[in-house]
């Protein structure tokens, strides 16, 4: 677990397309689902890996780590009953780069993983990816009342820095309900 060299311009931009693997294991508490790795992430190889990115603030001040993890870090993310895939494999410069039939294809892929590792719950980080990838253009943020498979279904904020929405505690705090639902 060697920290990651600071990607170059040239490496970041490179990135388009690249694949971030999965962080998973058969019976997760939580499986984070993001909508697709940024291009920063793609260049280093880690789940929400851009400075800024506040997906491992808010796992520690929720409780779910009992330290705050670095994105090189990702998989002790699995001796907390925790992992992370994306509704999307490659990387793109923008969320909105991702095509609606990708997130509906996506729905079903991840159907797939959920069916085989049987997290206890999983979590869609991003509204509008959700709403678009499950068809429910007027879901909220919170637990949802279908499930995948006999696994509950929760939508969290996007934790990129850009969504200005949604602060540390906001993330935190709602990250925390969904830990004690798991």
């Amino acid at each position: 677990m060697e920290p990651f060299k600071k990607p170059t311009p040239e490496e970041i931009k490179a990135a388009h397309g690249k694949q971030v693997p999965d962080v998973i294991a058969k019976g997760l508490d939580i499986l984070f689902c993001g909508i697709n790795p940024g291009l920063y992430s793609g260049a280093v190889g880690h789940h929400f890996a851009r400075p800024g990115n506040r997906f491992w603030k808010a796992l520690h001040r929720a409780g779910i780590t009992p330290r705050l993890l670095e994105p090189w870090e990702e998989r002790k993310l699995l001796d907390y009953g925790c992992g992370i895939t994306n509704l999307v494999d490659r990387a793109t410069a923008q969320a909105s780069e991702v095509t609606e039939d990708q997130l509906v294809k996506g729905r079903r892929i991840l159907a797939g993983k959920v069916g085989w590792h049987k997290p206890r719950l999983v979590a869609i980080l991003g509204i509008s990816a959700y709403r678009t990838a499950f068809g429910e253009s007027d879901a909220e943020i919170g637990r949802r009342s279908g499930k995948i498979g006999e696994t509950e279904v929760w939508v969290l904020p996007n934790p990129s820095g850009l969504n200005a929405h949604y602060q540390v505690p906001d993330l935190a705090r709602l990250f925390k309900q969904v830990k004690d639902a798991a």
